[in-house]
């Protein structure tokens, strides 16, 4: 089916044809009708499908057969992050290209001057996260009562990261007559019972079946040790034919270390995450799109708004602790019809992890057996109860709060025998060099000459760790 025979007028199939597009994907192909018919929808469908296309075509269309428009908002849009809602109002600007309708994005983390002044110009279509919307809402800036359409996108995201408290709050706000749109790329039980109380008589639409993969996705796992992974990471960036990756971690923190890893080995990489600043979030994520960045780190909330066609591999650095946040990881790659592939890490820590993700996609992840990390693939981390106390600087022990002097004097009060197992450890642990030179070196009786890489990975997460 064409995009012809959607009944879409002419403003919007040419901007439609700007953008390449001629054939709807089966969420826009379901959707379109019902919303343009003016039905309350309930959409489930996986990352990467066009849920966003799926309501920002028809909202154009219902907005475009209204003009003249009055004042006032007509369309509100809520999405649980800033990227996200970038990439949408992106969208309405790409399919509105020629419709001349009015809209706006608004997103905490910046000023809200520039905002504040668009929101004064007029907007018809608002773009908004939970957050600088009751921000502005509060200070008089924005009223909903002219308000028609109200789309809810990502709803089981809104709930994984706390801001169901504040949906509801926007929704007290809205007119009772109103047409819901409510999509959601997974549908656990908890997001149902929000869509029953939110939608009236809803026509639903499901692509795929929930929390299914993208078959074009190559998946891939590699049993590692939690310490190896990072070097695992550097072996496997060593391909060429990985041009650009997507790396996931699950701190904020740990994208960051994962970064200072990368770099170290001239790796052009950037992280992404809720401490990073808006401007500084934008431009490593145009860099990474360009080209300039190779690899991009980033938390889960960070990279929900991705939208790279061309995006070959995805990489979970950290299994997730919802399984369901697989499926949202996994489906950065595979877009648009493209083939992708997902490898996943998994150490002896996280095996509950992968069991779970396992169970909810339906089948078993293949396993890649051969690496030069094999090792020491189910060794687990050690407790931290198991780790020594630090020394403070009178030379007692206590804890980690006493003697936090990151400085030379604090590296030399460390106990002795810490150090001790890094060094034999390092004497078993696999290089990365040729499996041949491996087996040799494995057998020596003296100490072997650890290489220069693998040392400096031991030397700067020593560091770290303290």
């Amino acid at each position: 089916m064409a995009f012809r025979k959607l009944a879409l007028t002419e403003p919007v199939l040419k901007a439609l044809a700007h953008e390449g597009y001629t054939t709807p994907t089966p969420i826009q192909q379901q959707a379109i009708p019902f919303i343009l018919q003016g039905k309350d929808l309930l959409g489930c469908a996986q990352t990467g499908t066009g849920k966003t296309a799926a309501f920002a075509i028809p909202i154009l269309e219902l907005m475009q057969a209204q003009k003249p428009l009055g004042p006032g908002i007509k369309v509100l849009v809520l999405t649980p992050t800033r990227e996200l809602a970038i990439q949408i109002d992106e969208s309405f600007a790409a399919y509105g290209r020629y419709a001349g309708i009015r809209h706006t994005v608004i997103f905490g983390g910046v000023s809200q001057h520039s905002q504040v002044n668009e929101l004064r110009r007029g907007v018809d279509i608002l773009v908004a996260t939970p957050g600088r919307l009751l921000d502005l809402m509060q200070q008089g800036f924005i009223h909903l009562d002219k308000l028609q359409i109200f789309v809810l996108d990502e709803a089981d995201r809104m709930l994984d990261m706390g801001f169901i408290h504040d949906v509801k709050k926007v929704i007290a706000k809205l007119p009772a007559k109103r047409q819901t749109l409510f999509f959601s790329a997974t549908m656990p039980p908890e997001i149902q019972k929000l869509a029953d109380v939110l939608l009236k008589h809803p026509a639903k639409v499901e692509v795929t079946p929930p929390s299914s993969t993208v078959d074009k996705i190559e998946q891939q796992l590699y049993f590692v040790a939690k310490k190896e992974k990072p070097e695992l990471l550097i072996h496997l960036l060593s391909n060429p034919e990985i041009k650009t990756t997507l790396v996931f971690t699950r701190t904020k923190h740990g994208a960051d270390k994962v970064v200072k890893i990368l770099q170290k080995f001239q790796i052009r990489s950037a992280a992404i995450h809720g401490n990073k600043s808006q401007n500084a979030r934008q431009n490593a994520l145009a860099d990474f799109k360009n080209g300039t960045l190779r690899v991009l780190v980033a938390t889960d909330i960070a990279a929900r708004g991705i939208d790279i066609d061309e995006l070959s591999h995805v990489l979970n650095f950290d299994l997730p602790d919802v399984p369901e946040t697989y499926v949202h990881r996994i489906g950065r790659t595979g877009r648009a019809g493209n083939e992708g592939i997902a490898i996943s890490f998994c150490s002896a820590d996280e095996k509950e992890e992968l069991r779970d993700i396992q169970k909810l996609i339906g089948k078993q992840i293949p396993v890649v057996a051969e690496h030069p990390f094999t090792a020491n693939a189910h060794m687990s981390a050690p407790a931290p109860e198991e780790r020594p106390a630090r020394t403070n600087f009178r030379g007692q022990q206590g804890d980690r709060r006493q003697g936090n002097n990151r400085g030379n004097s604090g590296n030399s009060s460390r106990p002795a025998q810490r150090q001790q197992p890094a060094r034999s450890s390092n004497s078993h642990s696999p290089s990365r060099q040729g499996s041949a030179q491996h087996q040799t070196s494995k057998h020596q009786t003296s100490q072997p000459q650890t290489p220069s890489n693998r040392q400096t990975l031991e030397q700067w997460e020593e560091a770290e760790r303290w």
